[in-house]
């Protein structure tokens, strides 16, 4: 076993703890050891708990002694995005305040499977404040440090902007996060991470800090898709067995997998490097067996042209505050509070004119997905921005805009993606490849994901150690 069990895959990991050739105290210190050398640097948490970890990692080790395993997460590290309520642990989504206890520091149904699992949190991971874009930036507490560049602050992509960085420092295996219109597979790319945006409803949204009633998705982030896998199978209310779902999804290879490829929407106006490097991985894939399906989806372009009339989730925002948070409209983050603020001015006519046209464009995008298993296309456009670029709320605004182009349909139209890392663009930045597939198909997808992951590589294999982590 390597000295460092923090380089194992979670499935490894999880075999070494029950069978007590490592015991979770031992994981934990890893991982607090790690938030040490260079959590100064990257600033991937809002909220650091190591006595909390500690505490809960002798818990699971006397489980462990005990002979008892109450569930895969049993001691492995993990780290919240701070919209998770969680007890014992304060909630600000980011924002300059801290919200109520009641209801924002109770747990919600996916933090209370990870807890019955003796799962590990090991602190909140910064955002965007209320989950209001995909660029990182967060004037109240400033943004995380992406390590792939060692000299400029770079976005780490939003709205989860820490999630990725704390799987990058080893803090955690594991990163929870939500998206509404990819604050998941945002950083997960940016990162060089996995990551994965579940169907709307098969996770609940309750405990989450809402920006959009209608769209919001808890999610995942890892380091691997062999990781995703274990922690999806780990907390999906379906009750799948981890170790048992990654064995017999590994046994699949790639032969026969139709990949929908070539929409001009999802693949044009690219940042140098990144079409090349997704088309490179996935003629890879055909080689091994995929076969690669001309495919347009034109409900995504005409999803987005929803997203950049205003979408839902400004209005949805500005009604939860209204409610609930109203003394926080005064103090919002400058780059978002125009577009938050000005949400009052949206007709309730148009308003439900948007949400219909959305439904018609789910329907219509669901009658086309039979022809392929998954649709295949970069993750995201451009090289992650200088946070410099970000820095008011005009320019906010254009770059999110461009950010979230390939992500947001995959929430409008009602479907589940996945984003792995595939190599690094003309500027060394990660790239990542979009899988997308139907509503509900969370198991073919990661199935075939572990199948292309098998071929390509780990981002550790493709990508090799952030720069700023190698010194």
């Amino acid at each position: 076993m390597p000295s460092d069990p923090l380089s194992r895959a979670l499935v490894e990991i999880a075999r070494d703890l029950r069978e007590r050739r490592l015991t979770a105290r031992e994981l934990i210190e890893g991982a607090i050891t790690r938030h040490e050398r260079f959590g100064e640097r990257l600033h991937a948490y809002s909220l650091w708990a190591p006595e909390q970890a500690r505490a809960v990692a002798n818990a699971a080790d006397a489980t462990f002694a005990a002979g008892v395993s109450v569930g895969p997460l049993q001691g492995m590290p993990v780290s919240l995005k701070d919209l998770f309520a969680a007890a014992g642990y304060p909630c600000f989504a980011g924002s300059s305040r801290r919200l109520p206890a009641d209801p924002w520091e109770r747990d919600g149904p996916l933090v209370t499977t990870l807890r019955r699992q003796l799962g590990v949190i090991m602190g909140k991971t910064h955002m965007v404040e209320f989950a209001f874009g995909g660029t990182g930036q967060n004037s109240h507490h400033g943004a995380p440090y992406n390590p792939w560049d060692a000299i400029a602050h770079r976005s780490v992509g939003g709205s989860s902007s820490g999630a990725g960085v704390s799987l990058l420092e080893g803090s955690a295996l594991l990163a929870f996060g939500s998206d509404t219109a990819g604050s998941v597979r945002i950083p997960a790319c940016m990162t060089g991470n996995a990551g994965l945006k579940v169907t709307l409803g098969r996770w609940s949204a309750e405990g989450v800090v809402p920006l959009s009633c209608t769209f919001d998705t808890p999610g995942l982030l890892a380091r691997s898709i062999s990781d995703i896998a274990y922690g999806f199978a780990a907390l999906d209310p379906a009750g799948i067995d981890s170790i048992s779902f990654i064995a017999q999804a590994g046994t699949r290879d790639l032969t026969g997998v139709r990949i929908g490829v070539g929409d001009p929407f999802l693949w044009s106006d690219c940042d140098l490097g990144i079409a090349e490097t997704v088309q490179e991985a996935v003629d890879t894939l055909v080689r091994a067996g995929a076969v690669a399906c001309d495919f347009t989806l034109p409900e995504a372009e005409a999803a987005y042209g929803v997203f950049l009339e205003g979408g839902l989730s400004a209005i949805e925002l500005r009604s939860f505050l209204d409610r609930e948070l109203p003394e926080w409209l005064d103090q919002l983050d400058p780059v978002i509070a125009p577009a938050v603020r000005n949400a009052e001015n949206l007709s309730a006519r148009e308003y439900l004119a948007r949400v219909s046209r959305l439904g018609n464009l789910a329907r219509a995008a669901a009658s086309r997905l039979d022809r392929v298993d998954v649709i295949a296309s970069p993750t995201l456009c451009l090289t992650p921005p200088l946070m410099s670029d970000v820095a008011d709320a005009d320019s906010h605004l254009r770059i999110n805009q461009r950010i979230v182009r390939n992500t947001v349909a995959v929430n409008y139209l009602g479907l589940c993606a996945i984003t792995m890392p595939v190599g690094r663009d003309r500027a060394g930045m990660p790239v990542g490849l979009q899988l997308t597939a139907p509503a509900h198909a969370e198991e073919k997808l990661l199935t075939i994901a572990l199948a292309a992951e098998q071929v390509l590589g780990t981002g550790a294999d493709r990508l090799g150690t952030p720069p700023l982590l190698a010194s």
